[in-house]
């Protein structure tokens, strides 16, 4: 009678580890790109910051993920911009019709975060953001900057 438990048991363990190694799987695809950075991000010792010097010395440097780094960069404003647009009129919106202190802060930090989000949007269809690899420009920045900290160290 104990083997019959231990074997449903066991049957059942199989099941929710296949199940379970189904989703390990589809969310490992998913955010695959994570393992981009991962060596950079899981190091004993951080890189050391950089400044806009040293992009400007990679963009100048590589031909081909220079000019796609600089848009990546320059798409970032366009995010900064739209999050202050937003955070700043919908703070005021809801000042204007509630005069509530709490409402006009929550209205600023969700403005803050949409704006941002249509800013991205759209510096990506202005600059052309999908026509490009920019996580590969980024990942090979890393890899520059990496190798010029140690010879610095």
């Amino acid at each position: 009678m104990g083997e019959s438990v231990d074997s449903s048991q066991s049957q059942s363990e199989s099941f929710f580890r296949k199940h379970w190694e189904g989703y390990k799987e589809f969310w490992t695809e998913r955010f695959s790109f994570l393992d981009n950075y991962s060596r950079f991000v899981k190091r004993d010792h951080p890189l050391p910051s950089w400044s806009d010097a040293d992009v400007e010395q990679f963009i100048a440097s590589d031909p081909v993920n220079g000019p796609t780094l600089r848009t990546a960069r320059e798409a970032v404003k366009y995010g900064a911009t739209g999050s202050v647009i937003g955070a700043v009129s919908t703070a005021a919106f809801a000042w204007k019709y509630s005069r509530s202190l709490h409402g006009a802060a929550l209205s600023f930090g969700a403005g803050a975060m949409f704006g941002w989000t249509f800013g991205h949007e759209f510096a990506n269809h202005w600059l052309q953001l999908y026509r490009l690899d920019t996580m590969a420009a980024q990942v090979k920045f890393l890899d520059w900057w990496e190798k010029k900290s140690a010879g610095r160290a």
